[in-house]
């Protein structure tokens, strides 16, 4: 993560890496479309999760995996 100024810059790797990792899981279950689109609520998890202090990508991706199956409807 970079940090100039007080200004935090988000590393886009690792949430590219964790975003990545989740939504393949999420595709192969069926949970979100298999398409080349971004899923924003996935996306806007990992992001938040990411902002409050959680900077490994795996951990990343488990979590908002398990928190975006939390929110599906029954």
């Amino acid at each position: 993560m970079l940090v100039e100024r007080g200004i935090q810059v988000m590393n886009f790797e690792v949430v590219g890496d964790a975003y990545a990792i989740a939504s393949n899981y999420l595709r192969k279950t069926g949970a979100i479309a298999d398409s080349l689109v971004t899923d924003e609520r996935l996306l806007e998890i990992i992001v938040r999760m990411f902002q409050h202090g959680e900077f490994n990508r795996i951990r990343l991706a488990n979590k908002a995996i398990a928190e975006f199956q939390a929110r599906l409807p029954a």
